[in-house]
């Protein structure tokens, strides 16, 4: 079995981690608000979403939203703005809450029907010099557990999502190691 790679890029190879383009497809899966948090669409849209209900405010503060009532009714009236370093607190609770809420529905879809089929395609070798250049082909494979993956997204740990997906693509055999890099992983819900 091949290990780590463990000097990716050395010759010019492109791409990114498997487990990072999962990350990526399971947050674009998720629906996030495209209105950016600095404009004023953006930022009522996330207030809005992490104060409409008791749970949801519980969840915020319990992501890092730590303000009080009272600036978060300025929030929303627009009589205040918040400073950069709240704006990206506000961010990073609205993602957080907004994983945590969809992740049971997303778990349920992937391990239906006997699981997901999800696309490998292979990292970019065009600047790779060719007597360095490795066969490298589109694969495929069916993963029929989601669990440790979403969990892991559903947290954020990056950590125990890789280890989550490299136990998926040693289904690969003994090509796992050339797909730990990717151009990208397809899969729907």
């Amino acid at each position: 079995m091949p290990e780590y790679t463990r000097e990716f890029g050395k010759y010019g190879a492109r791409g990114i981690r498997g487990s990072e383009a999962v990350f990526r497809r399971l947050d674009d899966l998720a629906g996030f608000i495209v209105s950016p948090v600095e404009s004023r669409r953006g930022l009522h849209a996330r207030l809005n979403y992490l104060t409409r209900t008791d749970h949801a405010r519980a969840a915020a503060r319990a992501a890092g939203l730590t303000v009080t009532d009272r600036t978060l009714k300025a929030w929303l009236d627009g009589k205040q703005k918040p400073n950069p370093r709240n704006l990206q607190r506000i961010e990073d609770a609205y993602r957080t809450v907004r994983r945590h809420n969809v992740a049971r529905h997303l778990l349920r879809r992937l391990n239906s029907r006997g699981g997901t089929r999800v696309e490998l395609h292979p990292l970019n070798q065009s600047q790779v010099p060719r007597p360095r250049q490795r066969v490298l082909e589109y694969r495929s494979l069916n993963i029929r557990r989601w669990d440790r993956i979403i969990e892991a997204w559903t947290a954020g740990d990056t950590d125990a999502l890789d280890d989550a997906w490299i136990d998926q693509i040693v289904d690969l055999g003994s090509q796992w190691g050339q797909y730990e890099y990717v151009t990208n992983v397809g899969f729907a819900a």
